[in-house]
């Protein structure tokens, strides 16, 4: 059975959403998706500034465990 598709920002937002209720991120952190084949996952970026903040290695953990379970239920468009 194939996954449901949705478009990269659909998945973006529903990190994002997910993120807001888990984990105190600061502003500033910038979601991409990274595709190998049929897999994909996200990642974080930011400036220093925003890398130096209290909460940003536990928002980026908490970006890839979204990630993997998303990319169990999800494919991504295109």
């Amino acid at each position: 059975m194939s996954r449901p598709v949705k478009t990269e920002s659909e998945l973006i937002s529903m990190a994002r959403a997910e993120l807001k209720v888990h984990a105190d991120c600061p502003d500033g952190i910038t979601i991409s998706i990274l595709r190998d084949g049929d897999s994909w996952e996200f990642r974080a970026s930011a400036d220093r500034a925003t890398s130096d903040k209290p909460g940003y290695p536990e928002c980026v953990a908490m970006l890839v465990q979204i990630g993997d379970h998303l990319s169990k239920q999800y494919a991504v468009e295109g």
